[in-house]
């Protein structure tokens, strides 16, 4: 698909793959964004706090399958297509996405109703721990050559659309409901509007081409094979993890934990959504660019940077916004942790799918992924327990701080596995 291939069907197959990777991220950034409303039908405690954490336990919780969707749904794509692989996921997240949408709060059914939620959860991270990298690795495998960087940026700009769109309804439903309407049921509305367009993705899906590079493979990876492939490349998958983890935990700090950090900062919810719709644009214009720019002057330069920025300026961008909470100040440090993250990402995506083994391509880069998200996808929790514990509402900062400098180890680290 590489040669030959017109450029406008090339930009339908980003569309098909980046399809799917928007209602995944669209279905976590509801929950992260009505995570108060979703504990308190669903996790009742004696605390507002507490029942927010329960909450927020609970969407991370769904990460921590993702290491095991990584390995079973990964070798599956890696032996049987990356068409057949995009399908199967995005099956599995539909199931998780109407559980969720659909189970009765906890007073009309008890414990059933919690447990209900986190078995959707489950299965969406299960599912999820394959859909990034099988999306990535398609990207990756279809791009023109010297545009690798450009089209995987594509994965991460379809979950910033998903960004926006889910800021915006919760923006919208806030000011077509009260606060007691959205609590008890406006909160499933966006979670509808998700189930509604799932048949549009499986047809776009289904129509969706193998990529050149995997149908020329004259031999598939068995699941022994692939768990070979993993172990021997151990080093690889491990120093991915690290590279990741930088982008996990700002991602799901700027967008995600947004909504519940200026609530902690006692600024209005509208504005605190608007803000949130707000870095995913700038997220959606800062990865296309920077992960062009990556095919320019390589990958690594961009990493060093980035995480060197993110150690500087974290903890004091946040003590600054805590001394005196305003919405100005919040939109002002988002956007600045904003335009470090998307262009941290736009060049570590492509360079995760660079140093993962060929042989068991969508395998390890997924489940280095998935290792790194099963801490990422925690941030709302950790941060929130951490301002809990020290009163301090530049915490997030300090978390910021510490992985950003794990990020940098690696990508030091990553250069004796690729040529960047």
């Amino acid at each position: 698909m590489t040669d030959g291939t017109p450029r406008s069907g090339r930009a339908m197959d980003v569309l098909r793959v980046a399809s799917g990777n928007f209602i995944e991220m669209y279905d976590f950034m509801v929950f992260g964004y009505f995570a108060a409303a979703i504990g308190s039908a669903y996790f009742p405690g004696s605390s507002d706090i507490g029942t927010l954490l329960k909450a927020l336990a609970t969407f991370g919780v769904g990460f921590l399958m993702r290491p095991l969707g990584a390995i079973v749904l990964g070798a599956y794509t890696d032996h049987h297509g990356r068409r057949a692989g995009l399908i199967v996921t995005l099956a599995l997240m539909s199931v998780g996405i109407a559980t969720i949408a659909f189970t009765p709060g906890y007073a009309a059914i008890g414990l059933a109703a919690p447990l209900f939620v986190l078995l959707g959860r489950l299965l969406q991270g299960f599912s999820a721990g394959a859909e990034l990298g099988n999306v990535s690795v398609y990207l990756a495998e279809i791009a023109p050559p010297g545009q690798k960087g450009f089209y995987v940026s594509w994965q991460s700009a379809s979950q910033q659309v998903a960004v926006v769109v889910a800021a915006c309804i919760g923006v919208l439903l806030g000011m077509t409901l009260s606060a007691d309407q959205l609590a008890a049921w406006g909160w499933r509305i966006p979670l509808g509007l998700g189930c509604l367009i799932i048949p549009l993705l499986f047809l776009m899906r289904r129509h969706l081409r193998e990529t050149d590079l995997f149908a020329a493979r004259t031999t598939r990876p068995t699941m022994r094979e692939i768990m070979r492939h993993l172990w021997t490349a151990r080093g690889r998958v491990l120093t991915g993890m690290a590279l990741v983890l930088m982008t996990t935990v700002s991602f799901y700090m700027i967008t995600a934990y947004t909504p519940t950090f200026g609530k902690l900062l006692h600024l209005p919810t509208r504005a605190n959504l608007m803000i949130t719709a707000l870095v995913g644009v700038s997220n959606l214009i800062w990865l296309p660019l920077m992960g062009a720019l990556s095919d320019r002057i390589g990958r690594l330069p961009i990493l060093i940077a980035c995480t060197l920025l993110a150690i500087l300026t974290a903890y004091p961008a946040m003590a600054w916004l805590a001394a005196a909470p305003s919405v100005t100040k919040l939109l002002v440090v988002e956007l600045w942790l904003s335009a470090i993250y998307a262009s941290y990402n736009s060049a570590m995506v492509v360079h995760l799918t660079e140093i993962v083994p060929e042989e068991a391509g969508a395998s390890g880069f997924s489940l280095a992924y998935s290792l790194a998200t099963a801490i990422g996808g925690f941030t709302p929790f950790v941060v929130t327990a951490l301002i809990s514990a020290t009163g301090n509402l530049a915490m997030p900062g300090v978390w910021l701080t510490a992985i950003a400098a794990i990020s940098l180890g690696a990508a030091l680290v990553s250069r004796r596995y690729a040529s960047v």
